[in-house]
């Protein structure tokens, strides 16, 4: 079984910044792909960022030059350095592991 556990988020004025963990644990084999989406209330889930083990990334347009993704293979531990946060960044932000494990999600409230 395999436990995926977001944290790091909270309530953040406008411009401010937050840094997402997920940590994956349990058993586990080489993991590929880490991801980041996000939901916002009333709004279908959507993707934010990937990174891959060898340490490729992807963003969505709607972050890209705000937000940072980065992974620490040896921690199975993923981030997201989120900069120049804006209230639309407003969600609950899931990891998801290797394209099968989910979190339960971390709040992240932006007030303008």
């Amino acid at each position: 079984q395999v436990q995926v556990m977001e944290s790091g988020g909270g309530l953040v004025q406008a411009g401010g910044s937050l840094r997402l963990s997920c940590a994956a644990s349990g058993r586990l084999v080489s993991i590929n792909a880490m991801e980041w989406y996000r939901q916002a209330p009333g709004k279908q889930r959507e993707w934010v960022a990937r990174i891959i083990r060898g340490g490729s990334t992807s963003y969505a347009d709607s972050v890209k030059g705000r937000c940072t993704i980065s992974r620490d293979n040896a921690k199975n531990t993923v981030y997201l350095q989120m900069d120049a946060l804006k209230p639309e960044d407003t969600a609950v932000y899931y990891c998801a592991v290797g394209g099968m494990y989910w979190g339960q999600g971390t709040q992240v409230t932006v007030s303008s």
